[in-house]
């Protein structure tokens, strides 16, 4: 049995099958409907796959015990909802990350106590033909089986708009209940402008430095975060300060911040080339390329400046850091990345042409709080650095950094999935 941190800060044991704190925001009731049965013992989910094809897929999850189950599709973007009752999470840890068929990707998480959801993203509009649960028999675990099949759009919002989930053939109606109160609080989103102070990290073809350029586009993004009136912001520094990436990280810890934004500006050698474009990193402990290898080595590195006690920190800290990461933590922070990095497209900001990459960021080793790390540009670049120093640009940018948050969000949430 191991224990891990989840999203929201308390603590679930895979195999307890007793899940404490919540990785997603819990939905207000939407059907009149009988509350679900809860079974005393709980169910793990082992295992999942697609298969099928463009005009048909069928998505399949084994548990170790059957459970009543509901499924329903959302647009903007086009998703599949399958809602299960006292469910775990045990999956491999790529699962969902690969599509099929009509499926690009799909995730998991707990909505709160005995509760779970997973998200199908879907290539377009689709309408589910069928969704049913076999019980387990013999050696074989219980399944459940959902078959989607391609539609057009004014179908898919035709069958969308009842807002009710569809049972399954195996089940009676499910409703989702009342959230408990703490469960409707806003969300905590910690923005953290890289280095401050003494730091003031890369310099630009002008002499600019990037701490200021990061400092200027976290309070846009504080700015208009707060008056849409959906989220409670923190910022890490809100002036030039300079902050131990390992408080970084605390006072994400500390707020309970369901996610964490980095944002920094590259810089490359001219003996190494030229690069453009905006990059999205998630944490790992082996980079997934070279260039990424070297920046991450840059930003650990550059914390030493304004604070030599952390030469005393041992590798093994760090690894102890990395290995407490929950599983569910990397899924969110990967979901996050795919959803800024399209967000950012959609918007016009230029991206890298390798702009989703993972490296061993100390700041983004938070055991459980969903973290990337954002680099706007290359300061190194006369054109980025145009882009990273307009007021236009930098109000852009928050734009789709704020649309980006809003889009995660409102897929854990069935408040804003129905809307």
């Amino acid at each position: 049995m191991r224990c891990v941190a989840l999203l929201a800060g308390g603590v679930a044991c895979v195999f307890a099958l007793n899940a404490g704190g919540q990785a997603m925001a819990a939905p207000k009731s939407v059907a009149a409907a009988p509350a679900p049965k809860i079974h005393n013992n709980g169910s793990v989910a082992l295992d999942a796959r697609l298969g099928g094809d463009e005009s048909r897929t069928r998505f399949i999850l084994d548990l170790t015990k059957k459970v009543e189950v509901s499924a329903f599709t959302i647009g903007d973007p086009y998703r599949v909802v399958v809602d299960l009752p006292n469910v775990n999470f045990d999956l491999p840890a790529n699962s969902g990350r690969a599509g099929k068929g009509l499926v690009s990707a799909y995730r998991y998480g707990l909505l709160g106590r005995g509760k779970a959801r997973i998200v199908l993203d879907t290539r377009g509009p689709v309408r589910i033909e069928k969704s049913f649960v076999q019980p387990e028999f013999e050696d074989q675990p219980a399944r459940v089986v959902v078959d989607i099949v391609r539609t057009d759009p004014a179908t898919f919002k035709k069958n969308s708009d009842a807002v009710k989930p569809a049972p399954t053939a195996a089940a009676g109606p499910v409703a989702v209940r009342d959230a408990p109160r703490a469960a409707m609080e806003k969300p905590v989103i910690v923005i953290d402008p890289g280095h401050g102070g003494s730091d003031s990290g890369a310099t630009g073809v002008h002499g600019e430095d990037e701490k200021d350029i990061v400092l200027a586009v976290g309070k846009i993004l504080r700015d208009k975060l707060l008056k849409s009136g959906r989220y409670k912001v923190v910022m890490t520094r809100a002036d030039d300060r300079f902050i131990p990436l390992q408080e970084r990280t605390e006072i994400a810890r500390a707020k309970k911040a369901q996610l964490f934004i980095s944002l920094h500006a590259d810089y490359i050698p001219k003996r190494e080339g030229d690069a453009r474009g905006a990059t999205v990193y998630t944490v790992s402990d082996r980079a997934s390329d070279r260039e990424a290898a070297r920046l991450a080595e840059k930003e650990n590195k550059a914390d030493l400046i304004g604070a030599p006690g952390l030469k005393k920190q041992s590798d093994d800290i760090v690894n102890i850091l990395y290995d407490l990461t929950h599983r569910e933590t990397q899924n969110f922070s990967s979901l996050f990345q795919r959803t800024l990095v399209g967000q950012m497209k959609t918007g016009g900001i230029l991206l890298h042409q390798d702009a989703t990459r993972s490296a061993g960021f100390v700041v983004l080793k938070s055991p459980n709080v969903p973290s990337v790390l954002l680099e706007l540009g290359y300061v190194s670049n006369a054109e980025d650095i145009k882009n990273l120093t307009s007021d236009e640009w930098r109000n852009r940018v928050a734009d789709t950094i704020a649309a980006s948050i809003d889009t995660f969000f409102a897929e854990h949430s069935a408040v804003a999935a129905v809307r």
